[in-house]
């Protein structure tokens, strides 16, 4: 089993995941979960936007695993004025009575404190297990942690070596949010970077492990998407390696973000 963090309430999130956004409907999606969850993985991200999730599933039944063994991930769109519709139209495409972590997909200023409360309602009737946000920066975030209702569990947003958010990052980590990156793999943009080949050389690595190995080392959790059987599994291949300090500078100084309070949408 891949390790876990404990979010809050108790609640034990894997560190590795699978994002299926932009997977297509259908066979794609559920061949990538079968294969991801063969493989070892126990998280699965999907949303309501990506329109997949009655294929996320499909697979989950068919792996025949105890509902309580796999972390199911999905998110709110804001500008609904329901969560609580919107969530049990999701857990009706999943098939699910529950997910594990519900998410606002993204800050709209005007719905944000509403649909957080609306959150925190679907969390104490069960509904979801634990409840967080994706695509906030400090600003937002501050102001869900120094109000009246329970801080968010996580804060879901793009994160890897060229957009290394440390502010962001140390937010989290000193307020016990858990940090969970998606986009980790730079779309594949930073695979060809001259020092994240180097690294994964000497190590014999890859430089998809290489940089899903440093996010994990900065206590990030990671859901990277791929469709390909071997990609997933080489993915999973993460907790038999370290990265040492002077690499992990190295992969730190690639850092492109500018303005590292901004959320990125994907």
């Amino acid at each position: 089993m891949h390790p876990t963090v404990r979010l809050r309430g108790g609640t034990e999130m894997p560190v590795l995941g699978l994002g299926v956004w932009q997977m297509a409907a259908g066979r794609e999606t559920e061949q990538a979960v079968e294969w991801a969850l063969e493989a070892g993985y126990r998280l699965v991200d999907t949303a309501s936007l990506y329109r997949n999730e009655e294929s996320v599933g499909a697979a989950l039944r068919r792996s025949g695993l105890p509902r309580d063994e796999v972390f199911v991930t999905t998110k709110l769109l804001p500008q609904h004025t329901s969560a609580a519709n919107e969530l049990r139209q999701s857990l009706q495409r999943l098939g699910l009575d529950y997910v594990d972590l519900y998410l606002i997909h993204w800050p709209i200023p005007l719905l944000a404190g509403r649909a957080w409360r609306q959150l925190t309602s679907l969390q104490a009737k069960g509904l979801a297990r634990s409840i967080g946000v994706s695509n906030y920066g400090r600003g937002r975030l501050k102001r869900l942690v120094d109000g009246p209702s329970p801080a968010p569990a996580v804060n879901q947003v793009q994160f890897n070596p060229f957009r290394f958010r440390r502010r962001l990052l140390d937010y989290c980590l000193e307020h016990e949010i858990v940090f969970e990156a998606y986009s980790p793999l730079a779309r594949g943009k930073g695979l060809q970077n001259p020092v994240v080949i180097d690294v994964g050389r000497r190590l014999g690595r890859t430089p998809t492990q290489i940089t899903l190995r440093w996010a994990i080392q900065h206590g990030a959790v990671v859901i990277p998407k791929s469709s390909r059987q071997d990609r997933i599994r080489s993915n999973a291949e993460l907790f038999d390696f370290e990265l040492g300090e002077d690499d992990m500078r190295r992969l730190d100084a690639l850092d492109r973000t500018r303005g590292t309070s901004r959320a990125y949408l994907p």
